[in-house]
């Protein structure tokens, strides 16, 4: 009767441990991620000492899914630090989630550190073939239409263009319920007979058309981490240049907006970059070219 008890009694602890464990990445939100991550990368570009920036994003990773931003690449930045430290930092699996966050494009001078670790230019290039090919057809199709409609007529013809947006508004709604946010690394950058999918651009005009519809999805996928703070900060500044004329998180550095620091504890607030952080980490990036 006592070891039955005490299984009992270990089971309802096991159940609760997992339901609370559930719950705590349930409410995880993704912006906190971006917020690390660029602190990280702040004092790395401080103090310039590898060992602790390896420790500090793998204590991250453990917590978060890492991604691998544009311009700050902070996944590929762990593993070329670690490598070169000879720290171990996961191998292959990790190497395996650089290419999935990479895809469509791959650098192709990752390729010796993929070789490295076993990983040759064939297996890279027929993983990325098979994520190319299952991608959802409906999907797809969706969005190549959704992109065709986008740029008919140039958008000259304002009865066109609104007739256009309206359908894509109910496209995009209905594609946000049934598949999420469409990243590239979920349909890619091609639709049907090579149609570019301009997905920032379309929603760009959508929140125009409707923001209270778009607005709060695009909320939703930047705490889950389907829509990283840069392409989240484009489509949000493209609403208020329609606004107001003028930009909310300046990702234009040439339009006019208010102080600094009110613009930086916006950016702050979803997780990007200062304005002086993101020039310095656009200027290294494009360095490294």
């Amino acid at each position: 009767m006592k070891l039955h008890f005490y299984i009992s009694c270990f089971l309802v602890f096991l159940c609760a441990s997992l339901l609370n464990q559930c719950k705590k990445n349930q409410d995880l939100s993704y912006i906190e991620y971006y917020q690390e991550v660029n602190k990280i990368d702040s004092l790395y570009r401080i103090t310039n000492d590898p060992k602790d920036i390896i420790k500090s994003y793998k204590k991250l990773f453990q917590k978060f899914p890492p991604k691998n931003q544009n311009h700050i690449q902070e996944l590929e930045t762990y593993i070329r630090l670690s490598d070169q430290q000879q720290v171990d930092f996961g191998g292959k699996t990790i190497l395996y989630r650089l290419i999935e966050q990479n895809t469509p494009f791959i650098d192709e001078n990752l390729f010796p550190l993929f070789r490295k670790y076993g990983i040759d230019s064939t297996e890279v290039r027929k993983r990325i073939m098979e994520m190319k090919n299952n991608i959802d057809k409906k999907l797809l199709d969706s969005l190549t239409l959704a992109s065709k409609r986008d740029h008919e007529g140039n958008r000259t013809d304002p009865i066109i263009m609104k007739r256009n947006d309206s359908k894509n508004l109910n496209l995009f709604l209905w594609i946000f319920d049934n598949y999420g946010f469409p990243s590239e690394q979920k349909v890619g950058t091609s639709g049907n007979d090579g149609e570019p999918l301009a997905i920032i651009t379309i929603l760009s005009h959508l929140i125009c058309l409707d923001y209270d519809k778009i607005y709060p999805k695009l909320n939703e996928y930047l705490k889950k981490g389907e829509i990283s703070p840069q392409m989240y900060a484009i489509i949000i500044d493209k609403y208020y240049l329609c606004k107001n004329n003028k930009t909310y998180y300046n990702l234009w550095e040439s339009v006019s907006s208010e102080d600094s620091l009110e613009i930086n504890r916006r950016r702050k607030a979803i997780g990007l970059p200062s304005l002086m952080h993101y020039s310095n980490i656009k200027k290294s990036f494009n360095n490294r070219k």
